[in-house]
């Protein structure tokens, strides 16, 4: 004898495959959407680190910290992305350490 297959439970074990999927490709994207912002947030800190670098250089070299970022972008070479970056630089003295901010461009 038998039995007879229940119709529910083959409709639910049909719709179980295509949710686990979309489940799992949300995870994924998920994810990779994390992974990006924290990117953002690294380069933001290396660009950072990098001007500090970049003025300590500079006072080790001249005695004197750059007064603003246009001497470092053109005597030490500094790159910065201004279309995915903004720093706000303010030099006191000559002899104390800059200020220095970047924030990210939101689009």
């Amino acid at each position: 004898m038998k039995r007879r297959k229940n119709g529910w439970a083959s409709v639910a074990r049909g719709l179980l495959w295509p949710a686990a999927a979309a489940a799992a490709l949300l995870c994924f994207a998920t994810a990779v959407d994390s992974l990006d912002s924290g990117r953002g947030q690294e380069d933001m800190r290396q660009l950072e680190e990098t001007l500090r670098r970049s003025c300590v250089a500079c006072y080790a070299a001249e005695g004197v910290y750059p007064t603003n970022l246009d001497y470092l972008k053109e005597h030490y070479g500094l790159q910065i992305d201004e279309e995915h970056y903004t720093v706000h630089y303010i030099a006191f003295a000559e002899n104390l350490m800059p200020d220095i901010t970047v924030l990210e461009n939101k689009p």
